[in-house]
């Protein structure tokens, strides 16, 4: 910029005109060596406090010169400075293009780790959400266990009221025994499946606050950037901060910044990727425990039918034998009571017989003789007395065999009871407490 009063165009420089140059009079003048001169006492007073015209002359060249210098180093100063602000001026405007350029970078490098982190949120919150309705499952599920548990036991105590000969260890027991530790077993690992459920839940929450997080803090520092972005020179809330113009001890780098979103969206896929497979592990649990419980009670209600098959055939056929001893007993009875009579029948010959024998031993003397008569009395006797003791056998022998089919009879009608017994608990407590065990679906957690 040329200085205040010295024009902007430029001027000739004055030129010195020698003294030898000037008119003669000028010159006399100047030399004071004219004709004319005086040199009294009067005017020395005069002439010594004064400047000579060419002095005076001089003196103006010179004030005209340094002017003129002036002027020209002003000028060259204003353009150089009207330069050096034009280049600060595109200096400044080219770096803050650049700082504007950097910052929308930042916002998009900015922007792909928080959609990324948003995405990772979004997937781990629906992914726990999917697990929390596996883990529902496992909880009906192993609550939907207590039944046949329960049932299973019942049985196993029921079936301990049996009577004797029928308490005794068989198929159903076995496959009973067998149901009850299954079901044991399976509780057992629906429990230890669901801990782990409820833990990879909370690691699938704790990585999602994390994700959260440093999403929060990137929409933050989104703004933040965001903002600075969208300032300008003509901003009015722009002001001096000198403070700023520093690195933070604790800033990250560009690589640890990215390496840290980087990080957590690792970490939160593989947590993701865990609970996707304990899904799955928890849907093919579910599948084979339902499947293998079924598979089990159909065995044990088989068991339980074939049992009660054989139970209603042996108590059909002690049925059959008891109503065939009851008939012999009949029989055996009346076969007795003929028995008797026909001992008591040979009461009147032997008294008949003996009688006669008797009254025959008062013959007087020689008429007392072993004539046939007497033989054949004798033989009477003892053809009825071994009669007698025939029919006596053989009614002792009745009696003993009627005896045995009372006994028979006695142990039939037990068996028979032991089997109603036996039938009753295993058709009517408990196959009939069967028919509550749950279904596959139930047992797999979807009811």
């Amino acid at each position: 910029m040329a200085a205040a009063g010295c024009p902007l165009t430029k001027e000739p420089a004055p030129q010195t005109v020698p003294a030898s140059d000037l008119p003669m009079k000028v010159y006399e003048a100047a030399l004071k060596t004219g004709p004319d001169s005086s040199s009294g006492l009067a005017t020395a007073g005069f002439r010594t406090a004064k400047y000579l015209p060419p002095e005076w002359h001089q003196s103006n060249a010179l004030l005209y010169h340094k002017a003129f210098t002036g002027c020209e180093q002003a000028e060259c100063a204003g353009a150089e400075a009207k330069e050096l602000a034009q280049h600060a001026t595109a200096s400044a405007q080219s770096a803050q293009e650049d700082s504007t350029a950097a910052l929308g970078q930042r916002l998009k490098d900015m922007h792909f780790w928080k959609a990324e982190l948003q995405k990772e949120v979004e997937d781990l919150d629906a992914e726990t959400g999917l697990l929390a309705a596996q883990k529902q499952r496992l909880e009906r599920a192993l609550d939907a266990t207590a039944v046949p548990y329960a049932i299973a036991t019942d049985n196993l105590q029921c079936r301990e009221r049996r009577q004797r000969p029928d308490l005794v260890s068989d198929e159903v027991e076995r496959e009973l025994l067998k149901e009850a530790e299954l079901i044991g077993n399976v509780r057992e690992l629906l429990k230890r499946t669901l801990m782990q459920a409820v833990d990879q839940m909370r690691l699938n929450r704790d990585h999602k606050e994390v994700c959260e997080k440093d999403w929060s803090d990137k929409v933050e520092t989104y703004n933040i950037d965001d903002k600075c972005g969208r300032y300008s020179n003509q901003s009015t809330n722009i002001q001096f901060h000198p403070s700023s113009v520093k690195f933070e001890e604790s800033a990250s780098t560009p690589e640890t910044w990215a390496k840290f979103s980087h990080d957590n969206i690792f970490r939160a896929e593989r947590e993701k990727l865990a609970s996707i497979n304990l899904r799955i592990l928890i849907d093919n649990i579910l599948h084979d425990v339902s499947r293998d419980l079924r598979m089990q009670c159909d065995a044990v209600k088989e068991a339980f039918a074939k049992h009660c098959e054989e139970l209603d055939d042996t108590k059909h056929k002690l049925e059959y034998h008891l109503k065939n001893v009851l008939k012999e007993i009949g029989d055996q009875e009346a076969h007795i009571a003929a028995l008797k009579q026909a001992i008591k029948d040979k009461e009147a010959p032997m008294k008949v017989a003996q009688t006669r024998l008797y009254d025959r031993s008062f013959r007087p003397n020689v008429e007392l003789c072993r004539d046939e008569a007497q033989f054949r009395l004798i033989s009477e006797v003892e053809e009825l007395t071994e009669s007698i003791e025939s029919l006596k056998k053989k009614l002792l022998e009745s009696e003993q065999s009627l005896a045995n089919l009372e006994d028979t009879r006695m142990n039939l009608e037990k068996e028979i009871a032991v089997k109603t017994n036996s039938i009753f608990i295993d058709r009517q407590k408990c196959m009939a407490h069967r028919i509550h065990y749950p279904v596959v679906s139930k047992l797999a957690g979807y009811l």
